[in-house]
């Protein structure tokens, strides 16, 4: 027997008229007529309306109830008068005969019927609230759904999912720790895991060959539009006996038919997806993490100069500068004005500047008067301009010159409306250098993830300058987020302790930091790689988000707070004194 409910509010349809049924939801919104009263009653499959003759002693009752209010109703399923051909239940409606107040609401602090400006902190002060908005709770159910695809996914090819520990030892993955004092050691810490590498690694050492898990995150990070402080969740792999390319077609088989299933219309880059070397990536756009929906390319134009008759480029040309060009096809007729504000942008950079030809139909314009005729069909054989076509030019050197072209590159590319919104362009990034130079200090140091294999393994570090070693290391990138990264590991004692060496560290330290895994390493280990794909980015990209939180049920505000738990919050004397912990806050 159904004490609350036959049917759920999204059940019932034509074919049910006639049925007597109960419901039970939360009042949606309600509309007085004079002798009619309809109710949208809300739970979490759909909608269904409800209709209160004036005639009945119920019809007092449900007025005076506030919309959110919890209710049951017994009642009669009839055709609906007016057609909703935009809900499911629209052919129907409940003939309301029982009413029952399970649960009356106060009044609302924001509006949950329809979508409204309500401050970001009171929707998280009330999030149980804001959860029940059709936005938001779709959003979650479809995470939901992207989680169990991946893990069915995983399971398909033949991984089995493990649980790594919460509490463990501080380990350097790029981020500040969240310490956890241990009341039966006194004056020491677990750290919560930035990431399971090392326990995943340890796994292919023990033997397990294909793990994966859905795994949480603890970063004590600054949050951004697409990172939430604190923690996070990512589907984490790694596979014995296995090669980048190996990863590749697991990946590629994940996240692929991923995007295929929940893409919701948008086009779809089909695997294999293209690698794009590092170097390459930000040579070309100044990124490594390119969004492949803009179809701007910088080009290398620094042979184009050193004597074009542009003095400026030509003396940087000579300085050993480099110089990009990115033409932009049909924008020669644009205003001053639009380069104007181009320039503008790239040294409110600290870029010094934009230069550009035009190729307006009524002549040249730019620097294309410093220049000869001859010069300017070069200049249009070499990167392929057209007549409407402007190339773009900007000069610089190293890292930070490469960002910047980057950043010009997207503000061109959304200013024009280049940008495909309705496609998703995935890429690989491969080939990280292993090593970069300190631009403070000059001292050669990891570029990323000091576990990875240098390519070319011992001989390598051996015998190549260090900033010229790649490492098997690899992004997943998609519409210019990266969703992925991971590497072949070094699986191998000597290449870590040398690999250490050469970033100035003795053996001591990797044995001290690193013991467990280096220990195990000794004791024979498998060639393994792996990867991990955030899994709140991933769903906030299906979703075409703008901001983590509204993917995630119960996050952090911007400054790290829970405003519903109300948590961080301040220990009792009691607590402290347990784990042997004295505050000193200094002044305030």
């Amino acid at each position: 027997m159904q004490t609350y409910r036959t049917h759920t509010c999204g059940e019932l349809r034509k074919e049910d008229i006639g049925k007597k049924v109960k419901l039970a939801g939360w009042i949606q919104r309600k509309r007085n007529l004079g002798n009619l009263c309809f109710v949208d009653l809300r739970d979490h499959y759909g909608i269904t309306q409800c209709v209160f003759d004036s005639s009945s002693d119920l019809f007092a009752k449900i007025e005076a109830i506030r919309p959110e209010s919890v209710i049951g109703i017994d009642g009669e399923v009839v055709l609906r008068e007016s057609i909703n051909k935009n809900m499911p239940t629209g052919d129907i409606e409940i003939k309301v005969t029982g009413l029952v107040l399970h649960s009356a609401a106060e009044v609302l602090p924001f509006q949950i019927a329809v979508e409204d400006d309500a401050p970001e902190e009171i929707r998280l002060k009330y999030r149980f609230l804001d959860l029940r908005k059709e936005r938001i709770h779709k959003n979650i159910l479809l995470r939901s759904a992207v989680i169990q695809r991946s893990r069915e996914l995983m399971r398909e090819q033949g991984f089995v999912e493990y649980q790594t520990p919460i509490l463990t030892a501080s380990s350097p993955e790029g981020a500040r720790d969240f310490l956890v004092p241990s009341r039966l050691n006194p004056g020491k810490f677990y750290a919560l895991p930035q990431a399971p590498q090392q326990f995943k690694q340890l796994l292919m050492v023990s033997g397990f060959d294909k793990y994966f898990q859905i795994a949480p995150c603890f970063r004590d990070e600054d949050p951004r539009a697409d990172r939430s402080p604190g923690e996070f969740y990512q589907m984490d792999m790694e596979m014995s006996f296995a090669t980048q390319d190996d990863v590749f077609a697991v990946i590629e088989h994940t996240l692929g038919t991923i995007f295929n299933e929940f893409a919701n219309g948008k086009t779809v880059d089909q695997a294999p997806f293209v690698r794009i070397p590092f170097r390459e990536a930000m040579a070309k756009y100044g990124s490594d993490k390119p969004d492949l929906r803009n179809p701007l390319v910088w080009q290398d134009a620094t042979a184009f100069f050193g004597d074009s008759g542009f003095g400026v480029y030509d003396a940087l040309a000579k300085e050993g500068k480099v110089i990009k060009a990115m033409t932009v096809k049909g924008i020669a007729e644009k205003p001053r004005s639009f380069f104007d504000k181009l320039d503008a942008f790239a040294k409110e950079e600290g870029a010094g500047g934009v230069a550009y030809v035009a190729f307006a139909p009524a002549g040249a314009k730019g620097i294309a008067k410093l220049l000869s005729e001859a010069k300017l069909n070069e200049l249009k054989a070499a990167f392929g301009a057209a007549e409407g076509d402007a190339v773009v030019f900007v000069a610089g050197k190293g890292m930070k010159f490469d960002k910047f072209s980057g950043r010009l590159r997207n503000k061109v590319g959304g200013e024009l409306g280049l940008i495909d919104a309705n496609s998703f362009k995935m890429c690989w990034i491969v080939d990280f250098p292993f090593y970069e130079e300190n631009e403070e200090t000059g001292k050669v140091e990891f570029s990323h993830n000091p576990f990875s294999m240098p390519q070319g393994g011992m001989d390598a570090l051996l015998n190549k300058n260090p900033l010229d070693i790649l490492a098997y290391q690899y992004d997943f990138v998609c519409n210019g987020v990266e969703l992925l990264s991971g590497a072949v590991r070094n699986h191998q004692p000597e290449i870590m302790y040398k690999a250490f060496e050469i970033a100035g560290y003795d053996n001591s330290v990797v044995d001290n930091k690193f013991g467990g895994m280096i220990n195990a390493f000794k004791f024979g280990a498998p060639p393994h790689a792996g990867s991990a794909y955030g899994m709140d980015r991933l769903v906030m990209l299906l979703l075409d988000e703008e901001i983590i939180r509204d993917v995630i049920a119960f996050p952090l505000n911007g400054k790290a707070q829970d405003l519903l738990m109300q948590a961080p919050n301040s220990p009792t004397e009691e607590q402290l004194k347990e784990l042997h912990i004295k505050l000193d806050l200094g002044d305030k």
